[in-house]
């Protein structure tokens, strides 16, 4: 059975990172840009990462430019970017693709395990997000449009199981 532990990633600043590092955790992983109207998302996320790190939460953000090329900056650029204009402490990711041939595998688990509204596979737009429970797996995804703020009982219940 695949869990999000059997995924890599690269961090903002090229290093490996091996998701198996987070076992036990909970995990809200979602795709960033940086010139999205989302983009303010970015400070509720923080907020959820400083609210619910310390019981075990981990936001972990992969900034993506397929969405009307939205974060086409290089990797240092989005993380100065995302730390001087929200603060952003949780761990960032390389830029990856979410969709198409070139998709992170993760994004490919991902969409796969929590496909979208009428069972899409594919990510819509920036900062869709999923929620992955202590055991590796997928607990719920969320569209865009929902908010950090509104994600916060869905965390509580996954922090508690």
């Amino acid at each position: 059975m695949t869990t999000v532990y059997d995924f890599e990633a690269r961090s903002i600043d090229g290093k490996p990172v091996a998701l198996e590092n987070y076992r036990g955790k909970v995990l809200l992983i979602v795709n960033t840009a940086s010139a999205c109207g989302f983009t303010p998302q970015f400070a509720g996320l923080e907020k959820l990462h400083e609210s619910y790190g310390p019981q075990g939460l981990v936001v972990l953000g992969f900034p993506c430019n397929q969405f009307g090329a939205q974060d086409a900056g290089s990797d240092g650029e989005i993380a100065e970017f995302c730390q001087r204009n929200y603060g952003v402490t949780f761990p960032m990711m390389a830029k990856i693709e979410v969709n198409g041939a070139q998709a992170h595998p993760l994004y490919q688990w991902l969409a796969a395990e929590a496909p979208g509204l009428l069972g899409s596979k594919s990510i819509k737009w920036n900062f869709t997000k999923f929620l992955v429970g202590k055991d590796g797996r997928v607990r719920k995804r969320y569209a865009p449009t929902d908010t950090p703020e509104r994600l916060a009982k869905d965390i509580e219940a996954a922090l508690a199981a």
